[in-house]
């Protein structure tokens, strides 16, 4: 089984490095400048929504393969211990990619203030 990449994410484009030596321009994570912000959220969004799929089929999956493995279906567990291992990593890696989220969102309120 390979692990599949988060699609949507790229370091070209439009954004170049500054004079200041930093990276610049909308597009350096990867997400095209667009001229309203609807279509960048919109964007972002389906990246989350994609992730969060994935994570549900991983998740899937390795359920399916653990029933087999209880019930002596299973071939070689090596499938099943690959499969839970995927939907753990990618579960935690969801777990922390909310929390930035909330604590980003939390910070933003917290100027506003």
């Amino acid at each position: 089984m390979s692990i599949p990449a988060i699609e949507g994410i790229s370091l070209s484009g439009a954004g170049g490095v500054s004079p200041t030596g930093y990276l610049s321009g909308p597009d350096v994570i990867g997400v095209p400048s667009t001229s309203g912000t609807a279509e960048t959220s919109n964007a972002f969004g389906n990246v989350l929504t994609g992730a969060v799929s994935n994570l549900q089929s991983l998740q899937d999956t390795s359920n399916a393969l653990a029933v087999k493995a209880v019930t002596g279906d299973l071939d070689d567990i090596h499938d099943y211990t690959i499969a839970s291992t995927e939907a753990k990593v990618t579960l935690e890696l969801t777990a922390a990619v909310r929390n930035k989220a909330v604590e980003a969102f939390s910070e933003i309120m917290r100027m506003q203030a």
